[in-house]
């Protein structure tokens, strides 16, 4: 092990830095929260909703006390970003596959660039700056951007292609219920188990839905050259709502991403974090 790699197994060893992801956990699951219930909300036709990440920071911060709510947020954020650098960093220690490990590896660092991306909202957002002219504007600037370089249409697709793979693997996760190895069941009793267990379940596959969709959109975007077709997971929702039966989907796939949320917050008590 090299000094980087026993530095960071030193700090995820301590208790401060154990609390601090756990924090991150709770942070997450209050976020998905928001987000379903903006969810609901385009459901039953309140247009005006954004139901992401970004909508869900911007409908805290104008709640009473958003801001200090928000700066709790913030920090639960950074937690979550700094415990997958450090997941990265000292790799799973309970896969033998030496490829499947660099992947786990890469996927610990995207999700902490994702959270170190919502600090960086929250931040903004507590300095007063205005988020909410984005909407879905930043997938389909990216989009368009990359269309543009030789061989853009190419990597869109394959992103797209890896989203709706990733999508798929996270609900095979919720489906087998793979998760259920990193909680310590032995603490939790038979009925609060089984609970624990369906909503991380139920949680996962709505994700994929989120996901899937998200991912088949990038790859019409790049088949049609087309940036607008790229949506982020607000456009996402909203497509699902356009579709027949659309508003009792996108209320099913809501009550899923709640109860994600739910999950998160039972992991933050239950979850096995990283040991030497």
């Amino acid at each position: 092990m090299d000094r980087a790699e026993d530095a960071a197994g030193d700090l995820a060893e301590s208790d401060w830095f154990k609390r601090l992801a756990r924090f991150g956990m709770v942070a997450r699951g209050v976020l998905y929260l928001v987000v379903a219930l903006l969810a609901i909300r385009i459901a039953t036709g309140d247009f005006d909703a954004r139901a992401d990440k970004q909508g869900a920071l911007q409908t805290v911060v104008r709640q009473p006390l958003g801001k200090v709510l928000v700066a709790i947020l913030a920090v639960g954020f950074a937690g979550y970003a700094l415990w997958r650098f450090v997941e990265a960093a000292i790799g799973p220690k309970d896969e033998d596959d030496p490829r499947q490990a660099v992947l786990k590896r890469i996927g610990y660092a995207a999700r902490g660039l994702l959270y170190l991306g919502l600090f960086a909202t929250a931040a903004k957002l507590l300095v007063g700056a205005d988020e909410g002219q984005e909407r879905e504007n930043v997938a389909t600037d990216w989009t368009a951007r990359v269309l543009g370089w030789p061989g853009g249409r190419l990597l869109v697709a394959a992103v797209g292609l890896g989203v709706v793979a990733g999508g798929l693997y996270v609900g095979w996760r919720g489906a087998r219920r793979k998760f259920a190895k990193r909680l310590k069941g032995y603490e939790m009793d038979p009925a609060e188990r089984r609970w624990i267990l369906r909503l991380g379940s139920v949680g996962n596959i709505a994700r994929m839905v989120v996901f899937v969709i998200i991912g088949v959109l990038l790859v019409v975007a790049a088949a049609q050259a087309d940036a607008g077709e790229a949506v982020g997971i607000d456009g996402a929702l909203r497509r699902l709502a356009a579709r027949h039966y659309g508003p009792a989907l996108l209320a099913v796939v809501a009550l899923g991403l709640a109860a994600y949320g739910l999950y998160s917050l039972a992991e933050a008590r239950y979850r096995r974090l990283p040991t030497r």
